[in-house]
């Protein structure tokens, strides 16, 4: 099974992908550190190549029967279908999860509050969040809205929206 999250900074998107991997004991793959290492590694334009890496070691992990969790953005369609497309290549299902926070001053003070969980990160500002390009989803992800909500709550949420509870 290959769960894939989606959702701009600042959501809870992390946070959620994490417990699940946690959950599941899965192969726990997240786009910030690939790319963070790759930044580290000194490459300067990244562009695909984060999301390129995580196909591929996502594929390989689930060819050898694992569960992956896939931590990132995924803001526009060929990120969703490449990752949907790693699925079909491994003939494993696939669940799509979308994190958002419906309340814009509650994930304003997230965005600008969050301290960097990757070394050498630089985590985006507001602006950044509210101008980059993130498309709707073409298909019907499972939908967790964290406004108004602990972590603990979101996470029992996804777990029982996922049938894990």
């Amino acid at each position: 099974m290959l769960s894939i999250f989606g959702g701009l900074p600042g959501t809870g998107k992390s946070t959620l992908a994490s417990a699940l991997a946690h959950r599941c004991k899965a192969v726990y793959l997240r786009i910030d550190t690939i790319e963070q290492s790759l930044r580290h590694a000194g490459m300067a334009e990244i562009g695909p190549t984060g999301y390129e890496i995580a196909y591929a070691v996502a594929l390989d992990n689930l060819c050898q029967g694992n569960r992956v969790v896939a931590d990132s953005v995924n803001p526009i369609e060929i990120t969703r279908e490449a990752w949907r497309s790693t699925a079909g290549s491994a003939d494993v299902s696939f669940v799509e999860i979308e994190v958002v926070c419906s309340n814009r001053e509650e994930h304003r003070a997230r965005v600008e509050s969050r301290i960097a969980d990757i070394p050498g990160m630089k985590l985006p500002t507001w602006e950044e969040v509210v101008d980059r390009e993130y498309a709707r989803w073409e298909t019907g992800p499972v939908v967790i809205d964290t406004a108004g909500q602990s972590p603990q709550e979101s996470i029992e949420i996804l777990f029982e929206a996922l049938s894990l509870g």
